[in-house]
């Protein structure tokens, strides 16, 4: 009785959650006002701007490609959630991871490094100004670490949030590093079923 009374209570905050994530975000308000907003990077093939993918759901994620553990993690979750779309849901879908190291990253090795990932994921980055500001916009934060005794030479410390910008531009929604493939995966069709 008790397992089922837990199982019961675990369905009703989850649906609940879900339906007040539905309510919310088609009401035409917006989820994080103040937050988000357009960008143009340099990616491999060259220029790329938010405006340009509008009527796409982006999925953005701030790291560098030197990065140990929490990006090879967190991109490796979001491959995961990726790969069970159905093809419909994936012409919808674009990943974007944007370096936070663009003094190492270039565009061929930000290109080689996102589409181990993903196929589709685009890597663009910009210069370090332009960077902390967009960032900025979104929630991100990440630093400049130097590391003693390290052929690397420097880390960068940054947050680990996919961050989820619907079809019109506006940011909608926050993934964090520690949610599991299917969480991505329900945060990303919710996004997709949204109108906004």
């Amino acid at each position: 009785m008790k397992l089922f009374f837990r199982l019961f209570l675990a369905l009703l905050v989850s649906t609940s959650s879900v339906y007040a994530w539905s309510l919310f975000s088609s009401s035409g308000e917006e989820r994080y006002p103040g937050m988000g907003g357009d960008f143009t990077l340099q990616s491999a093939e060259g220029e790329i701007s938010l405006k340009d993918l509008r009527g796409k759901v982006v999925l953005m994620y701030f790291g560098y490609t030197s990065c140990p553990d929490v990006c090879p993690t967190s991109l490796g979750a979001l491959s995961t959630a990726l790969k069970q779309l159905d093809s419909k849901e994936m012409q919808q879908i674009q990943p974007l991871f944007i370096s936070v190291d663009p003094e190492r990253d270039n565009g061929d090795k930000l290109q080689e490094y996102s589409r181990y990932f993903h196929p589709k994921m685009i890597g663009a980055t910009s210069n370090l100004d332009y960077l902390q500001a967009l960032a900025s916009r979104y929630g991100a934060y990440f630093r400049k670490v130097e590391v003693e005794n390290s052929s690397m030479g420097y880390a960068v410390d940054h947050s680990s949030t996919i961050f989820v910008v619907g079809k019109n531009g506006k940011l909608m929604d926050m993934i964090q590093h520690s949610d599991s493939p299917k969480r991505i995966l329900e945060h990303i069709r919710m996004t997709l079923e949204n109108r906004h």
